[in-house]
């Protein structure tokens, strides 16, 4: 039995931190963020959204893999379906989480134009980083097109010049919502240099469990209150803490 045990294949995958990408910048030569209908502003500092790096969904993950990276605190051990859909190929997956992405991205601009009152019809924004796949850099990309077209609302960068990561799904309206994996992309966050992270409402007790050292963790429930907690840091005052 203990040898069955061993060798079974589980329903789980292994889940490690992943890349980030500064939604102000540049990605293969292009940028992330292109607008056009409407005047532009320079930027500073970055807006990193964050990912994590799994296992694919028909690897096999077996018990003495699984209780090795249980205790790895650079690693989380997640059930599967937290990660990817039920049934279908890896393919299928694969474009599923595509158009997840590709969704997002259509939300983020709605959300961002919306706050911004800025008619969709005039204003056209492209985002280039479709190879990622998922929903959760929605509530990055939202700041990236404000951060482009308006900054902080007088004149002064949204980031403040900061290294600012975070995560979270974004709805046309604007209210933003978990995405899971939040412990591991503090990490990833933190590596790469951010010092301030915008984390889902509902997952400050997740995020606070493995933050990482130097990393301020900002709760946020809506697109409006994320924009409010970085103008808010600006100004030197105290924003909201997990």
């Amino acid at each position: 039995m203990f040898a069955v045990a061993a060798l079974a294949p589980l329903p789980f995958v292994i889940a490690q931190p992943g890349l980030t990408a500064d939604v102000l910048g540049d990605r293969d030569g292009k940028p992330v963020i292109t607008v056009s209908g409407a005047p532009t502003r320079p930027t500073r500092g970055e807006l990193r959204m964050t990912t994590i790096q799994a296992t694919g969904p028909s690897a096999v993950v077996r018990l003495p893999q699984l209780l090795d990276d249980w205790f790895d605190g650079s690693r989380s051990v997640l059930p599967k379906e937290a990660v990817y859909p039920s049934g279908g190929s890896d393919e299928e997956i694969e474009a599923h989480n595509l158009k997840q992405m590709t969704a997002s991205q259509t939300n983020a601009t709605s959300a961002a134009l919306g706050y911004l009152r800025l008619d969709p019809k005039d204003v056209k924004v492209d985002l280039n980083l479709a190879d990622v796949g998922g929903p959760s850099a929605g509530l990055l990309f939202s700041l990236g097109i404000i951060d482009k077209l308006d900054g902080d609302g007088s004149g002064g960068d949204l980031t403040g010049g900061r290294s600012v990561a975070g995560t979270g799904t974004i709805s046309a309206d604007g209210r933003v919502g978990p995405v899971g994996g939040v412990a591991l992309k503090t990490q990833a966050a933190r590596r790469d240099g951010a010092s301030v992270f915008l984390v889902p409402q509902a997952e400050c007790a997740d995020a606070k469990a493995e933050a990482p050292e130097g990393l301020r963790l900002v709760p946020v429930s809506s697109l409006k209150g994320a924009v409010e907690s970085l103008r808010s840091l600006n100004r030197g005052e105290e924003p909201p803490s997990c």
